[in-house]
């Protein structure tokens, strides 16, 4: 088994057909077919099926594939930590946050490190916490900063907790109360996170620790259309208070107060790279020196 023969498994597993898998390696079809044969020999088992012109993974390819992006993940962290030994003056480093870090403080973590090391490349991915965590586990992150929470225990990942966001109910109007008790969103609905985000799971398990279950005006939805649903009077919506800084919402605290613990994650069996180690010391030295959005406190 050869790491060209992964990689050429990986053009047809991503685009389901040899002619443009071969393509996208830069490499002639009968060749990529040629080395796909030979991988199946090595491992004993057909990788695709070719009925009728269509290529499809077989169980047995089903099962190389994550192990597949694994292992040429891998191979290029450490293709790029030895070139990073020259001194950081190039590399590149992969991470990840929340919508709502992305929308307040990460542009200026960013900004910091640049400047620090501007020959390094960044590649940001925003998204949910559980999504973030699958890309760190496939090998598509370095780092990432992901929601804390008791299945993180059973994860091959190592966690630092790093800071804590206060939750607010969001609303299109003043609600009338300084602060709101999480029994009183029995008389509001809620416009709710699309399953699987770690927002929609904390709003769920609070109420439900309250005595009650929701009612949803709609859900369904990411950050960015959960926030204009509540502009529009659908219902309210808990949400970190920083997300509200550039819209026309109220936030109202909740009592007690709410909040959810954010920490820095990565893979336990693959070290941070130069870039990595270097991120995470430029986002801690930020959280202990810059101000901070409301409602966000680094965690001691």
């Amino acid at each position: 088994m050869t790491l060209q023969q992964l990689a050429y498994f990986l053009a047809v597993a991503r685009t389901r057909h040899f002619t443009r898998a071969a393509a996208e390696v830069r490499v002639a079809q009968p060749s990529l077919s040629k080395q796909i044969h030979a991988l199946e020999k090595e491992l004993g088992a057909e990788l695709f099926s070719r009925a009728r012109g269509n290529v499809a993974l077989t169980p047995a390819g089903e099962a190389l594939l994550p192990v597949a992006r694994r292992i040429l993940s891998d191979v290029d962290t450490a293709r790029l930590e030895v070139a990073e030994l020259v001194g950081l003056r190039r590399g590149r480093v992969r991470v990840g946050a929340t919508p709502s870090l992305c929308a307040s403080l990460f542009a200026d973590v960013i900004k910091r490190y640049h400047d620090t090391y501007p020959g390094i490349r960044v590649s940001v991915t925003e998204g949910g916490s559980r999504d973030l965590v699958a890309a760190l586990e496939a090998g598509d992150l370095d780092l990432a900063l992901v929601i804390v929470s008791p299945a993180d225990a059973d994860r091959a990942l190592t966690v630092v907790p790093v800071l804590r966001e206060e939750l607010v109910v969001a609303s299109a109007a003043p609600l009338g109360v300084n602060r709101m008790r999480l029994t009183d969103l029995r008389e509001h609905p809620l416009v709710m996170f699309r399953s699987g985000y770690d927002l929609r799971e904390t709003t769920l398990a609070a109420c439900r620790g309250a005595g009650f279950e929701p009612s949803f005006a709609v859900e369904g939805g990411e950050m960015d259309a959960v926030l204009r649903f509540v502009e529009v009077g659908l219902g309210v919506a808990i949400v970190p208070s920083t997300v509200l800084a550039t819209r026309s919402l109220h936030g109202t605290p909740l009592t007690p107060t709410t909040s959810r613990t954010i920490a820095l994650a990565h893979r336990t069996d693959v070290a941070p790279t130069s870039a990595g180690r270097a991120f995470r010391t430029v986002l801690l030295d930020f959280l202990r020196t810059a101000p901070l959005p409301t409602g966000v406190h680094p965690t001691p």
